[in-house]
């Protein structure tokens, strides 16, 4: 198992995301928001000198956590704003020499209306082509997106989409509902969703929330201290001989695409360091 993460949870510095890493003793990071722009989306001055920095730093991008069709883009926006996301992104990741892009099935129409499922499909057989005619992979993700309501609506991707992988995220079920079971739609469980589609799982993402209580959102926590299954999801990983990457994304002093950080870069920081220490410790018992 190699151990990289979403070091814009540390800061959107790409000096700091590099000085964290370090710090840690780790060969990788996954590249999502540098300054105020995610990778594919940054200035090509300030992309080259991302380029410069990871190079002398002597570290590599393990995924491009790109914003492709994610859960804040509805599957009725542009199909030109998806197609200029994926060409700058396929050019970016062959100058990083990175193999995945992480994607998503675009967000969730509200619940009991059209899903337009066709539609999804037909955009990421595009995708995924233009992805795969360059040597590259899009991994799927089980967020809030089409895919995300249930370990079924993922397999029906992924038998959909040739060649589409998937990225399991341990902590997205833990606020999600089960959308494949009747009212009241429980909540999703991680261990569940996990063990419907793990001979299919070829990149991994960690986070550990406590379920959401009354209306508030999931509490997020160190990994195996929430209901995420961290600790099992690891272990079973483990035994079938996993030996791809393990991507933190800590979500506790800072989640990306919410306004919820109390601006203390110091905390962000030192979270984001303390969460990588308790995975390598977590790794070591398994």
């Amino acid at each position: 198992m190699i151990l990289t993460g979403f070091t814009d949870e540390a800061s959107s510095d790409i000096d700091i995301q590099i000085k964290v890493t370090n710090e840690l003793g780790w060969s990788h990071l996954s590249a999502r928001t540098i300054g105020e722009y995610n990778i594919h989306d940054i200035s090509d001055a300030d992309f080259n000198e991302v380029v410069q920095k990871l190079k002398d730093a002597n570290i590599k991008v393990a995924e491009f956590g790109t914003l492709i069709g994610n859960w804040a883009k509805s599957i009725h926006s542009d199909w030109n704003l998806t197609f200029g996301e994926v060409e700058s992104s396929i050019e970016r990741m062959k100058v990083l020499n990175v193999k995945y892009a992480r994607i998503m099935s675009y967000a969730q129409e509200p619940w009991g209306e059209d899903q337009l499922v066709t539609k999804r499909i037909k955009r990421l057989r595009r995708i995924v082509d233009m992805f795969r005619s360059e040597g590259l992979e899009a991994v799927h993700e089980n967020c809030m997106n089409y895919g995300g309501f249930s370990a079924d609506h993922t397999l029906e991707l992924l038998n959909e989409v040739p060649d589409l992988k998937l990225v399991f995220d341990t902590g997205n079920p833990v606020f999600q509902k089960d959308r494949s079971k009747s009212e009241p739609y429980p909540w999703q469980n991680s261990w569940d969703f996990y063990d419907q589609v793990k001979e299919v799982v070829t990149h991994v993402h960690i986070k550990d929330a406590k379920y959401p209580e009354g209306g508030d959102d999931p509490k997020y926590t160190f990994p195996g201290d929430g209901d995420a299954y961290v600790k099992e999801i690891l272990g079973n990983l483990k035994s079938n001989g996993y030996d791809g990457f393990i991507a933190i994304e800590p979500h506790m002093a800072k989640v990306f695409h919410e306004d919820n950080s109390d601006g203390n870069v110091n905390k962000q920081y030192e979270v984001y360091l303390e969460y990588g220490r308790k995975m390598e410790q977590l790794i070591a018992k398994i």
